[in-house]
């Protein structure tokens, strides 16, 4: 890799960290990204605050792989040392809001795309993607991107994984459930207790073992995170209302999960959106073959990221640690950053290796 398309993606990240881009309020960061492309001659497009760019000898019979990272963040944890968004750079480490979920990905998939932009002899077409409202699954993210996108065969998804491949990942559904009772006084023994209606069910939502278990992510979890009830401490609550959080896995659909739950609780269950289904590639895909011969451990993802929104083969992996994510002082190594350029430029030449066998 040559050591400027390190320094210029180090650069670019610097320059992201010291912008603010809460999700929904990414336009300075998509105007950086923009004009970084277009510094480097590479024509981008744009909607709303999502960036892309398509690789310059584009052949319509070639397959489409897509390479996505997001440049939205959370805002800053509570316990901050530093300014979260001064790039402060102590040895290796450079701290910032951003820096690990997920500008460091970004920046070694913009570093690996501008190495591919002039190859010819490519396989298939690139397009690089940097989109928004990735923290919050927004509607104005990625899936308003992806129509205005070619057909896409595989999605490589920059995140912070240590360099590990995630050959699937869990959804999520959020259900808010509400048991109804009947008001009455508590002291004459009237009504019927919602209270207690949600305890049945939170009992059997804690109990309850789905049937099938993936190889690769576990079992299906599901955790009760809120509860509310009553007003009043002499009225028996005629309603209690509570959330649960449930983390799927590809044994089943989103909706084939919610079934089972309402089948089996006394509440009325509304799932906020069953649109964030899980993954999984299958092992033999020649992107998880070319993973094994580079000797990237894969694995099963228990976090949520854009792969939920993309119906397409997809793997996740990107320099930085997911553990580092939404934390206080967030940071990521620069050499986290130049491996991991080095680890998709790689990635990249040994996918279409496989695709294109010398004979």
């Amino acid at each position: 890799m040559p050591t400027q398309l390190f320094e210029k993606a180090i650069a670019l990240l610097q320059q992201l960290i010291a912008t603010p881009s809460f999700s929904r309020e990414e336009e300075a960061t998509a105007g950086l990204i923009e004009s970084f492309f277009k510094k480097h001659k590479m024509p981008a497009q744009r909607k709303g605050n999502n960036v892309w760019a398509c690789s310059r000898h584009w052949d319509g019979s070639k397959p489409v792989v897509l390479l996505n990272s997001h440049h939205d963040t959370v805002k800053p944890a509570a316990g901050w040392q530093r300014n979260p968004f001064e790039p402060v750079l102590e040895g290796d480490v450079l701290y910032g809001l951003g820096s690990n979920d997920s500008g460091g990905p970004l920046v070694s998939l913009i570093a690996t795309f501008l190495h591919f932009y002039d190859a010819p002899d490519l396989p298939f077409n690139l397009i690089l993607a940097a989109t928004a409202e990735e923290e919050i699954s927004g509607p104005n993210g990625i899936a308003s991107v992806l129509p205005e996108l070619p057909p896409v065969v595989l999605g490589i998804i920059g995140e912070p994984t240590l360099l590990q491949m995630a050959v699937a990942e869990r959804g999520l559904i959020v259900i808010d459930a509400v048991a109804r009772g009947k008001a009455g006084h508590a002291a004459r023994n009237e009504g019927l207790n919602a209270i207690y209606l949600a305890m049945e069910d939170i009992q059997w939502i804690q109990q309850y073992q789905f049937e099938k278990v993936s190889p690769s992510l576990g079992p299906v979890k599901a955790t009760v995170t809120q509860i509310e009830a009553g007003h009043q401490h002499n009225v028996v609550p005629d309603t209690c209302c509570y959330v649960v959080d449930v983390r799927t896995q590809d044994c089943y659909t989103n909706q084939e999960v919610f079934d089972i739950l309402q089948q089996h609780t006394r509440a009325e269950l509304t799932a906020r959106s069953l649109r964030l289904n899980p993954s999984r590639i299958p092992e033999g895909h020649p992107i998880v073959q070319a993973a094994r011969q580079l000797g990237l451990p894969t694995f099963g993802s228990p976090t949520l990221s854009d792969q939920a929104l993309c119906p397409f083969p997809t793997v996740k992996i990107g320099p930085g640690d997911s553990a580092r994510s939404h934390t206080a002082d967030e940071f990521i190594r620069l050499t986290e950053i130049e491996a991991g350029i080095n680890t998709y430029i790689q990635l990249i030449e040994t996918f279409a290796r496989q695709l294109s066998p010398t004979p």
